[in-house]
């Protein structure tokens, strides 16, 4: 058997020597940036190695495997990883049955492997036409990975490159996917007992990963001051996810403060979308998890061509609704305050509130309420995203009819359903658990998954930092009456 590499053992990318760039050569062209987007943190740097080498000799906490939906190899690289890792690990994926959505991530044990885990994740096959969706896709396969890592405390991965030019990836574009989604990543959570990712490079992608590592990871001012001409101007957001310019609409992040409507000038033309990106872009044929998150059944029929008109149709109504949605007066439903953005969790996804008993459903028009709910909820969804549903001292008024909330399940487009990470349930009823459980197994199965129930204020703080939750001082006091004095908030 070959001898493992431990990755502990490996040199960090702050104590490789530093690149000495002409900084007057790249003058001659301006900037792109006026400050380099990604400054020199030491931190950062020492929780990063590069390793041209095996993955199945690397000795880590876990190894990284990219696939497809189905659990196939994707490369020869995974193919002689699950080889040396022995059959218990296709044993383990056939038991369990769980296939892996493109541009999620599970979670194996390694067996035969020296790592001790082996995280799989479905990466898209790259298409012109599907672009900024392969894009944004094989961005959601290294933040899950990632979050993988945090969940599970892992001390060291080995991250090889998850775009495969074998699916049509140019090696650029995943690259500056890959090592700014890694940057921004490490910002948020490098630290010195934190995870050391080793970057697991083959002769080809070693040439590029060198010239690009010292623009989102430079070692000094030199290599800082290079990086603001060489770096593309799109840098991807705050987590390196692909900037998306229309769908970048003002919201209200307080629904307490009144609603100020958009005026024409403000508006940008929402673009019609191709028919032909109906069809999953991972493997060019119908989306069974599209199907399944949307309620719908598999099979019957052409895939190609069964419910195509129903997809387009679906489409249209949800822009329509959109357009509505930034033009319209909704100032009597975001004055009400039940729905409303407070801060992010602790993987930064933006966390949604929605307060039931001031959700007056026999007396507001709930056509506006969808229109708000898409308004608010619409430069969101592109990416995670939790919702929390605070149920506390709600009464009959506050219960929107069923068929209603069925209504707005079948409008909101599929990345809603896809994105949503969660939805708590706090202070549930008895009935709301009944009710609960009839609407996600009979009419939404694709987030029955995703639900949970609380029964405290107290346990939102797993998920978020107390000081990122912002709800109504009735529910605080009711919690405290059922639960004892356990909701603490510190002092400003």
């Amino acid at each position: 058997m070959e001898e493992a590499v431990e990755a502990a053992s490996l040199p960090r990318w702050h104590q490789l020597p530093a690149t000495e760039p002409s900084v007057a050569h790249y003058r001659q062209a301006p900037a792109r940036h006026q400050r380099c987007p990604f400054p020199c943190r030491p931190d950062v740097n020492a929780c990063v190695a590069v390793w041209q080498g095996r993955l199945c000799d690397l000795a880590a906490s876990a190894v990284v495997v990219p696939s497809n939906e189905r659990g196939a190899t994707a490369s020869p690289v995974s193919r002689h990883l699950f080889q040396r890792a022995g059959p218990q690990l296709e044993r383990e994926l056939h038991h369990t049955g769980k296939n892996v959505t493109t541009g999620q991530a599970r979670l194996t044990k390694g067996y035969n492997l020296p790592a001790r885990f082996v995280i799989h994740t479905a990466t898209p096959r790259y298409n012109l036409k599907y672009r900024t969706a392969a894009e944004g896709t094989l961005h959601s396969c290294y933040r899950e990975v990632l979050q993988l890592v945090c969940d599970h405390r892992l001390a060291s991965v080995g991250l090889p490159c998850l775009h495969s030019s074998r699916r049509g990836f140019p090696p650029d574009v995943g690259a500056h996917i890959a090592l700014r989604t890694v940057r921004r990543f490490l910002e948020r959570f490098a630290d010195p007992a934190g995870p050391l990712l080793v970057l697991t490079v083959d002769a080809m992608d070693a040439g590029i990963y060198e010239v690009l590592l010292p623009h989102y990871f430079p070692r000094n001012q030199r290599e800082e001051e290079c990086a603001r001409y060489q770096l593309p101007e799109d840098i991807g957001d705050n987590f390196g996810a692909p900037v998306i310019p229309d769908r970048a609409i003002r919201i209200i992040d307080n629904p307490q403060h009144s609603y100020q409507g958009l005026s024409a000038a403000d508006e940008h033309p929402v673009p019609a979308r191709l028919a032909s990106g109906l069809r999953d872009f991972s493997h060019m044929e119908d989306d069974v998890d599209r199907q399944r998150l949307l309620g719908q059944r598999a099979g019957g029929g052409d895939p190609a061509q069964a419910g195509l008109s129903e997809q387009l149709c679906k489409q249209e109504r949800y822009e329509r609704l959109l357009r509505r949605a930034r033009t319209e007066d909704l100032s009597e439903i975001s004055g009400i305050g039940c729905l409303y953005q407070t801060g992010k969790d602790r993987f930064g996804r933006p966390v949604i509130c929605f307060i039931g008993k001031w959700f007056r459903a026999t007396e507001i028009d709930l056509d506006k309420a969808l229109l708000y709910l898409i308004y608010l909820l619409e430069p969101l969804v592109a990416h995670d995203y939790t919702i929390v549903y605070f149920h506390t001292l709600t009464e009959s008024d506050n219960h929107p009819a069923l068929h209603w909330i069925r209504h707005v399940y079948d409008v909101l487009e599929y990345k809603y359903k896809k994105n949503l990470k969660a939805f708590y349930i706090v202070h549930p009823t008895i009935w709301t658990k009944l009710m609960t459980w009839w609407f996600t197994t009979f009419m939404a199965p694709g987030i029955k998954q995703k639900v949970h129930n609380i029964t405290g204020v107290e346990y939102l703080y797993s998920i978020m930092d107390m000081n990122q939750l912002e709800i109504p001082a009735f529910i605080t006091e009711h919690d405290m009456t059922i639960n004892g004095v356990r909701y603490f908030r510190p002092q400003a």
